[in-house]
C-alpha cells in the first residue's frame, strides 16, 4: 500500500474488526489509512457524502456480506452503478460459502470473494497474500 492508500473495512462483528485493525497495524499500515464501516448504511454513508472534503474514496474496499441495515451484495451494487467509485477494488470477505452469493458477488462486479480467516495468523497471511501488508 502507497502511503495515502486507505482501507474501508465493511464489518459487523466487533470482534472481526478487532482482529483486522490489530493485523494491519501491526504490519505498518497506519490507523488513519483504515475507515470501519460497520453496517451497510454506513458504508455507502461515507463513500457517497456530498461533501467533497468529507468524501472517502478508499483505494480497497473490504466487504462482508452479511450487514446490518444494507446488506454487502447492496453496497457493492451501489458501488459499481456509481461513476465516482466502481472501479475501487471490492473484495467480498466473509464467512458465506453459499454458491448463491458468491455468483451474485461475481455478477455485481466483485474483484474477489475470500473466507473470512477464523484466526490472527490466518488473516495475517491472507492480507500479506493479497499485497495489503510486507511478509
Amino acid at each position: 500500500m502507497t502511503q495515502h492508500s486507505t482501507i474501508l473495512l465493511v464489518e459487523d462483528d466487533p470482534a472481526a474488526v478487532q482482529i483486522a485493525l490489530h493485523a494491519f497495524t501491526k504490519s505498518g499500515v497506519k490507523k488513519e489509512q483504515i475507515s470501519v464501516a460497520r453496517n451497510g448504511q454506513e458504508a455507502l454513508d461515507l463513500l457517497f457524502k456530498t461533501d467533497a472534503s468529507e468524501s472517502h474514496k478508499p483505494s480497497l474496499v473490504l466487504l462482508d456480506l452479511k450487514l446490518p441495515k444494507i446488506d454487502g451484495l447492496e453496497v457493492l451494487k451501489e458501488i459499481r452503478e456509481t461513476e465516482a467509485t466502481k472501479d475501487i477494488p471490492v473484495i467480498i470477505l466473509t464467512n458465506s460459502d453459499e454458491e448463491r452469493d458468491v455468483t451474485q458477488g461475481y455478477d455485481l462486479g466483485a474483484n474477489s470473494y475470500l473466507r473470512k480467516p477464523v484466526d490472527y495468523l490466518q488473516l495475517i497471511e491472507l492480507l500479506i497474500q493479497l499485497g495489503l501488508i510486507p511478509e
